[in-house]
């Protein structure tokens, strides 16, 4: 049981990279867009757009992030974010706001944190980020997701992007 000299086993697999900020949107900005890729993002500023993450994304006390789906590997809210969010770790702190519905692995929350809509726990999500090894062409590839304007929010249909397949 406790040998002398034995080294555990370690797989690929089982040893995870510590997550870490790499990038930061400083208060005072305010940015519209995306933000995909691999890394750990921290904002502080206000951002509205897309995000699909394989990484951290840190909501300061000072961010607002305004997002339809926020897909990430893990979410730490001490800000604002509105928007669905699909991780594997959500922390909201104490002074974190969300607004839209969860789909996490893990859930950890401070008193005096908000959420106002659903939370689903699961066993495993499918953040739909692709593997680890294609994060460029993740990024490459990704079909854009057109915005519902309010009057067709009623009339939602997923959308299949287009594939075209060549024979020979």
């Amino acid at each position: 049981m406790f040998k002398r000299g034995a080294s555990p086993e370690v797989t690929s697999g089982s040893v995870q990279a510590v997550e870490r900020i790499t990038s930061v949107l400083g208060p005072g900005v305010i940015w519209n867009g995306s933000i995909s890729g691999a890394g750990g993002v921290r904002i502080e500023g206000a951002f509205d757009g897309d995000i699909a993450l394989r990484g951290m994304i840190v909501v300061g006390e000072t961010g607002r992030v305004t997002c339809p789906h926020v897909r990430a590997s893990t979410v730490i809210v001490a800000g604002a974010i509105r928007g669905n969010i699909t991780t594997e770790k959500l922390e909201i702190r104490a002074t974190g706001r969300v607004w839209g519905d969860v789909v996490t692995t893990a859930f950890v929350t401070e008193e005096g944190a908000f959420l106002r809509g659903q939370i689903r726990m699961e066993e495993t999500v499918d953040l739909g980020l692709g593997s680890p090894g294609d994060a460029t062409a993740t990024v490459a590839t990704a079909p854009a997701t057109p915005r519902q304007s309010s009057t067709d929010a009623g009339n939602a249909r997923p959308v299949v992007p287009e594939t075209t397949t060549k024979t020979k």
